[in-house]
């Protein structure tokens, strides 16, 4: 089973939700298919992303996968609670989906690649699923494109232990400008990748809060144990260095993400 490197607690449950929430219009507003189209979302965790796919997509019929059987029942309960009645869940892993070939019009794939020590292998798995002319929609972020400011040392090097920790759990944090290239190694065609970035600063007061201060910093401090397990930094550091990130969110502070968005076509 592939490890999530921030965890499965409560508080991660609320920034996944948040980040989801904060995210909407810049990642999902186009995520939009035909009425009585198949979708499957592979990797849906505890629903976050899966909430906003039905809701602009009330006429599509949508199944959302995931390893995880915990995460599996948060999801249900997120979907009951949003009233959503266009999604039924099932345990599956991606690497050996229990669908026939072509169930399905289209695939998305949402902040999961990063987490999978082979996601070329995990797309090639995913196509098979998908009929002929099926469309994948792949969402990544890429830690590497993060800088702000004040750029404390100490904020820098917390930053830095979030990739380290994902690189040492087999994943890749940095994979949002992979993106092109997987997409065309798995076998899609006509891919093409559109980068998101966020920039937030004391002008927008719903991303600070929403990004910085939701999504963010406690997605940091979801790897200090691993961090100060592993010995990348000390703990006098690591406490400093969370500081720092906060005083991104004050007035004058100001911070940029990219994401990257990619699709591509199954073409027989």
């Amino acid at each position: 089973m592939t490890e999530y490197v921030h965890g499965y607690s409560e508080r991660e449950a609320l920034r996944l939700s948040e980040q989801a929430d904060t995210l909407e219009k810049l990642l999902h507003h186009d995520t939009i298919y035909p009425p009585g189209a198949k979708v499957l979302e592979a990797g849906c965790g505890i629903g976050a992303q899966t909430v906003i796919l039905a809701k602009n997509n009330p006429d599509a019929e949508i199944t959302s996968v995931d390893i995880s059987p915990e995460s599996l029942d948060k999801a249900r309960e997120n979907v009951e609670k949003n009233g959503i009645k266009n999604v039924r869940f099932l345990q599956a892993n991606i690497f050996s989906l229990p669908f026939e070939d072509g169930s399905f019009d289209h695939i998305f794939v949402c902040f999961v690649l990063e987490h999978l020590q082979n996601p070329e292998e995990a797309l090639k798995n995913l196509k098979k699923a998908l009929k002929p002319r099926g469309t994948v929609t792949v969402i990544e972020g890429d830690h590497g494109s993060c800088y702000f400011y004040p750029e404390g040392k100490e904020a820098v090097e917390a930053w830095h232990c979030l990739i380290r920790v994902q690189a040492h759990m087999k994943g890749d944090s940095l994979i949002g400008r992979r993106l092109y290239p997987i997409l065309q190694e798995s076998g899609f065609r006509q891919v093409k990748v559109d980068p998101r970035m966020v920039y937030v600063d004391s002008s927008k007061p719903e991303l600070v809060d929403g990004f910085i201060l939701k999504t963010i910093i406690p997605m940091v401090e979801g790897v200090k144990e691993q961090a100060l397990e592993m010995q990348m930094i000390k703990e006098e550091a690591w406490k400093k260095g969370i500081k720092e990130l906060h005083e991104t969110a004050e007035p004058g502070g100001t911070f940029c993400y990219t994401f990257f968005k990619g699709w591509g076509i199954k073409e027989r």
